[in-house]
């Protein structure tokens, strides 16, 4: 751990999202980023939700988080052992799941997949603040 990045290991447990969730809140709040803390931790709980659930992988690997401090904002990196790159869908109106990567894309200002030193990928996520006054400057 460096003080602009946190890196955790974690089980496929489903309990594990909400202590990896506790580990990003404390690292926004020390790096005075809790302003974008709803966004980074609704992406982080879609993003490590999804590695448990579909990254089929031998018992015993885990799930690698890596929070890093940005200019602006925070990256979330979730890593696994699997190989195969999640794949987005529509989700239809009656479905029970299928809306993590939907929710990702609509919330991160960038995501996306890249392969890993050794076996597997990762899937990433860039939460940047707010941005004051919300929209563009006036030309007045």
């Amino acid at each position: 751990m460096t003080p602009d990045q946190v890196v955790r290991r974690w089980s496929r447990h489903p309990r594990q999202v909400g202590r990896a969730r506790a580990e990003l809140r404390a690292a926004l709040v020390g790096w005075a980023l809790a302003p974008v803390a709803d966004t980074a931790l609704l992406v982080l709980s879609e993003l490590l939700t999804n590695a448990g659930r579909h990254a089929r992988v031998s018992p015993g690997r885990e799930i690698e988080t890596r929070f890093v401090r940005l200019p602006d904002g925070v990256r979330i990196e979730v890593h696994d052992a699997s190989s195969v790159r999640p794949a987005g869908r529509e989700p239809s109106l009656d479905a029970e799941d299928g809306r993590g990567l939907f929710l990702v894309a609509a919330l991160a200002d960038r995501w996306g997949t890249a392969d890993r030193k050794g076996p597997g990928k990762v899937v990433w996520a860039e939460c940047g603040l707010p941005v004051a006054g919300g929209g563009a400057p006036d030309d007045a």
